[in-house]
């Protein structure tokens, strides 16, 4: 008998007791044991109910699977306020996305959270209510009796009927010139300009087959998967941290300057050390890096800046330089309208990037370039929401962008984005 069996039983139990028909907040706890084949990417991907959402670390140490919805919100300062005012335990966990607009989000507190911590691992069971746990207790038990078993995930298997980039390539090349124009001009340093590519296939795209199969491939990287209902999801794997809070100490990076990976050790070292001393990319990366010092003084204590280092990833190498401080106060809401949309998604100074996004980007960003992870209140973790698809039935829309400065190349921006988009579209389809 395998142990989230186990697990399920034993919450089930739990609800048999005698609870009170009052309001309040309440959460039941069974640990997990990690010596069975559990995969709880594979245990979402059997569920029929919503919202669903996968969440792993970049280095593998912490990884989330939450299942259904208590109560749910439209931004993270009502998540947060939510948590406040229910005085919630330190480690409650509310879980979703965070749009590209930092003022919207998709967060629910879940029905049931899958936690597992470096070799611990745990399943949780919560209640709320605003008016009787009693009740909440009954709706959750019938919310267990509808789960299923979890099943392996099959492998993708789909068949494009057609592929659209907005804009084109040509569109592209002439945003690019517009907006190194606009830079000469001294309106803005720097801009970050996306394309989205809709995709249509034959079949009905799995979202969580999709997850598995970069999670496999796309190592070095947060893996996030939001499925909304039976037709709708959005998903990634990014290298990017927004930042991770432990109570007061604040972890976020400069993530800024892109250059091919290679399959060979020797190729792709020769092009990392090429990245490290290339002109235009450092100046990309410092500007992030200056950018986010300056929104964070007056908020944090001292601030240190690490020295850059070169991420190897499967399609791309990237320029990262960590930053780390101390926060005067321990806010989630302070961290994310600081920090979203940083230099290295929208571009410097902030506003008249966005607004030239805004003016000319051919589709809405959405949830890309927003922001997914988790918060609590002693803890937080929120990763960028690049290199990332949309799911809607047989079409998926993938993103991809490329950092804007002077001299940036329209040609050489194109091929940027053309290696960010591989590392999903490579998974969908073989040329």
């Amino acid at each position: 008998m395998n142990s989230i069996f186990l697990a399920l039983e034993y919450l089930r139990s739990q609800l048999t007791q005698a609870l009170p028909a009052t309001p309040g907040l309440r959460h039941f706890d069974v640990t997990f044991p990690l010596n069975d084949a559990f995969d709880p990417l594979a245990w979402l991907g059997a569920q029929q109910c919503y919202p669903q959402f996968y969440w792993q670390q970049r280095n593998g140490d912490e990884e989330l699977a939450a299942l259904g919805a208590v109560t749910q919100f439209s931004s993270l300062s009502l998540a947060s306020q939510f948590l406040r005012e229910q005085n919630a335990a330190n480690d409650t966990r509310i879980c979703g996305l965070n749009a590209f607009n930092p003022e919207l989000g998709s967060l629910f507190l879940p029905r049931l959270l899958w936690r597992r911590s470096a070799g611990n691992a745990s399943l949780r069971l919560q209640l709320w209510s605003d008016d009787s746990l009693q009740n909440d207790a009954r709706t959750a038990l019938d919310f267990l009796q509808k789960l299923h078993a979890a099943r392996p995930i099959r492998p993708l298997s789909v068949q494009i009927e057609c592929e659209t980039h907005h804009p084109q390539k040509q569109e592209w090349l002439a945003l690019i010139r517009k907006a190194t124009e606009t830079i000469a001009r001294g309106e803005f340093e720097k801009v970050v300009l996306a394309r989205a590519t809709d995709l249509q296939f034959k079949q009905r795209v799995n979202p969580v087959a999709l997850m598995a199969a970069s999670r496999a491939l796309n190592l070095n990287c947060y893996h996030f998967c939001m499925v909304f209902d039976a037709s709708n999801a959005f998903l990634g794997s990014t290298p990017e941290r927004l930042w991770r809070r432990r109570g007061k100490l604040l972890r976020t990076e400069a993530l800024a300057g892109t250059v091919a990976s290679h399959a060979d050790d020797i190729q792709a070292r020769r092009l990392g050390e090429w990245l490290l001393n290339d002109d235009k990319n450092q100046r990309e990366n410092m500007l992030v890096v200056e950018d986010i010092c300056q929104r964070l003084q007056h908020f944090t204590r001292t601030l240190d800046v690490l020295p850059a280092q070169v991420v190897r990833l499967r399609k791309v190498q990237h320029l990262r330089r960590c930053i780390w401080t101390e926060l005067k106060q321990a806010s989630d809401e302070q961290c994310l309208h600081i920090l979203q949309p940083t230099a290295a998604v929208a571009g410097l100074p902030r506003q008249p990037a966005r607004a030239f996004i805004e003016n000319v980007e051919p589709f809405n960003r959405e949830w890309y370039a927003g922001s997914t992870g988790y918060l609590s209140p002693e803890q937080s973790e929120f990763c960028v929401a690049l290199r990332s698809a949309r799911v809607q039935d047989e079409s998926l829309r993938l993103y991809a962008g490329a950092g804007i400065v002077s001299g940036s190349d329209p040609e050489q921006e194109w091929q940027e984005i053309e290696n960010k988009a591989a590392g999903l579209r490579s998974l969908l389809l073989r040329d």
